[in-house]
């Protein structure tokens, strides 16, 4: 994409919020900074205000994405619980999206904050790897050493029978702590 001249605070974030909606994929801060010529920090403030201001914008570690209202959409979702240790958390993923399955999120449950839900986003081995390099080279931490290993995962598939597979999968593995709701 072609960088763009110096533009006011609010020309960027409309050129932003119109940018998230015409991506299919999300975009990193960095990729938005450079169109925009300006720091990746200056995105970051932007996406902040946009997202008070109840956009359904959303941080992945793929970038930033723009959650289209979808309409009649048929996909089916099970919250379940799982434990294990960070260093599994690649086999996990990959029982899961090998199912034809995505993780949408992972949420704990931390003792003065509450639930925390991360948005994960992950639909195949590529984007798991992804997700897996980018908690590695930021050297950040998973979620689930808040909890001992516990954490809930919002899993989303075109078919309840692959939700079930995977799940079956990830019990066969000794992942699966419980079952919870499904939509």
């Amino acid at each position: 994409m072609k960088k763009i001249e110096k533009m006011s605070t609010v020309d960027r974030q409309h050129f932003i919020l119109d940018l998230l909606k015409k991506q299919k994929k999300p975009i990193t801060g960095s990729e938005i900074a450079k169109i925009t010529n300006v720091s990746r920090q200056v995105i970051v403030q932007d996406i902040s205000i946009l997202k008070a201001k109840q956009e359904p914008i959303i941080a992945t570690s793929q970038g930033y994405l723009y959650l289209h209202e979808e309409k009649g959409s048929s996909l089916k979702q099970k919250t379940i619980v799982c434990k294990h240790t960070p260093e599994e958390t690649k086999e996990e993923l990959y029982l899961i999206v090998d199912h034809g399955v995505s993780v949408k999120d992972v949420t704990v449950e931390h003792p003065v904050y509450g639930d925390l839900t991360a948005s994960i986003r992950v639909s195949n081995r590529k984007e798991v790897d992804h997700f897996i390099e980018k908690i590695s080279q930021t050297n950040s931490a998973y979620l689930l050493t808040l909890t001992g290993g516990i954490h809930l995962h919002t899993l989303e598939a075109d078919s309840m029978e692959k939700i079930t597979a995977a799940c079956h999968e990830l019990d066969n593995a000794g992942f699966i702590v419980s079952n919870m709701k499904e939509d």
